[in-house]
C-alpha cells in the first residue's frame, strides 16, 4: 500500500508508469493474431487470456474469475487463463491490454476506473481504445470500519475526520472508493489520508490490522468478515438500500445526510480493432453466460444489482459514465 495526498504526484507517477508499459508491451507484440476466423463462424483458435488490471482477492479479480468460469461453462471448448497485470491503480494492465490490439484472444473485466483513469493522468490509452462487449452488473460501495472502531455511524466518522485525518484505504485512485471519497470531502468540508492499494483483498486485511481506520469496499471483497462480525458497515454508497440480508440494514449515505453515490459498473471489453465477427461472438456468449444459473450465483453470493447493457447500448453508457466522472475526478 502507499500513501496518496497528492492527485498532481499521482498524475506524474502514474502516467510514467503507464507509459513505459505501453511501449515496452506495443513494441513486443504482432496485434494482428485475431484473424483465427471468419464470417459468422469465428470463434477461438488457442487459449483466451482475461487481463485482469489489478491484484488477486480484489472486485475486480473475483469478475474475471468469474467470466471466465461462465465462459467455459457456456463454450466448453475455451480454455481461458487469468492473467493478473497490476500496478499504477489500473494503468499497467490497461496499457498492456492495449498491445493486444486487434487480437480477440484477449479480454478484460472493466470497471470505473477504465473510464475514469485517463480523465487524471497522461495514459496511453481511453476506453474508447477498447471493444465494449457487455455490462453485466452494478456494484456498490459501501464503508467500513473494523468491529472495535469508535464510529458508530457515518456522521461520527465525518466528525473525527474534522478534528483530526484518518486514514481511509481506497483501491486506486480513480475508483468508486476514492470517487465516493472525494464526494464525501467535498460535500462535508472535510479532507482524508488516502491509502491506496492494488486490491480490496490487501485494503481488507489492513483494515483488519488496523493499518486505516476507514475501508470503502464492494461486498465481494469483505462480506465473509461482515458475517463474522470483525468489520462494521457504516454506510452503502447507493441511492437505495440493499434488499437482501445481511446488507439490508446498512443504511445508505444520503440518509445520513451526505450526498454521496456512486455505484461501478461491471463489465467486459474486448481489445480494440477486432472484426464484427469477432465482436459479435464474444456478445453471444457473455450473453449466453448471464441467462445461466452460473451467473445468477455470481451475481447474488456478491451482492450486485444485475444491469446489463450491451453493444452500443454499453458505449452509449460509458459516454454518460464519462461526462458524470468528469467533474468530480478532474478536481481532486
Amino acid at each position: 500500500m502507499r500513501q496518496d495526498n497528492s492527485r498532481r504526484f499521482f498524475a506524474r507517477r502514474v502516467g510514467a508508469l503507464a507509459a513505459a508499459v505501453a511501449v515496452t508491451t506495443l513494441s513486443g507484440c504482432s496485434g494482428g493474431s485475431g484473424d483465427g476466423g471468419g464470417g459468422g463462424d469465428w470463434a477461438p483458435t488457442q487459449d483466451v487470456t482475461m487481463v485482469v488490471p489489478f491484484a488477486p482477492g480484489g472486485g475486480s479479480d473475483i469478475f474475471g474469475r468469474a467470466v471466465q468460469g461462465g465462459i467455459e461453462k457456456v463454450e466448453p471448448d475455451v480454455n481461458v487463463q487469468v492473467e493478473n497485470r497490476d500496478g499504477g491503480s489500473g494503468a499497467v494492465g490497461y496499457s498492456y491490454f492495449l498491445s493486444k490490439r486487434g487480437d480477440p484472444h484477449y479480454l478484460l473485466p472493466s470497471e470505473t476506473t477504465g473510464v475514469a483513469l485517463p480523465l487524471v493522468t497522461k495514459t496511453p490509452w481511453k476506453w474508447t481504445d477498447f471493444t465494449p462487449i457487455m455490462q453485466i452488473a452494478q456494484d456498490v460501495s459501501l464503508l467500513f470500519v473494523p468491529k472495535d472502531s469508535p464510529y458508530k455511524d457515518l456522521d461520527s466518522a465525518i466528525a473525527a475526520a474534522k478534528k483530526e485525518k484518518l486514514r481511509v484505504g481506497i483501491a486506486g485512485t480513480t475508483s468508486p472508493d476514492g470517487v465516493n471519497t472525494s464526494l464525501i470531502e467535498r460535500d462535508q468540508d472535510v479532507k482524508f489520508n488516502r491509502v491506496v492499494f492494488d486490491s480490496g483483498g490487501e485494503m481488507s486485511a489492513s483494515l483488519l490490522g488496523g493499518d486505516i481506520d476507514i475501508g470503502i469496499l464492494n461486498p465481494s471483497e469483505i462480506i465473509g468478515q461482515l458475517k463474522a462480525g470483525k468489520v462494521r458497515a457504516l454506510a452503502a454508497f447507493a441511492d437505495e438500500r440493499y434488499e437482501r440480508a445481511p446488507l439490508d440494514e446498512i443504511p445508505t449515505a444520503k440518509e445520513q445526510g451526505v450526498d454521496a453515490a456512486f455505484t461501478q459498473y461491471r463489465g467486459v471489453f474486448a481489445t480494440g480493432d477486432i472484426t464484427e465477427e469477432q465482436r459479435a461472438y464474444w456478445e453471444s456468449t457473455i450473453v449466453k453466460w448471464t441467462k445461466s444459473a452460473h451467473y445468477e450465483k455470481y451475481v447474488e453470493s456478491n451482492h450486485l444489482d444485475p444491469q446489463q447493457r450491451k453493444g452500443k447500448e454499453f458505449e452509449k453508457f460509458l459516454r454518460a459514465y464519462q461526462k458524470e466522472l468528469e467533474p468530480i475526478v478532474e478536481k481532486g
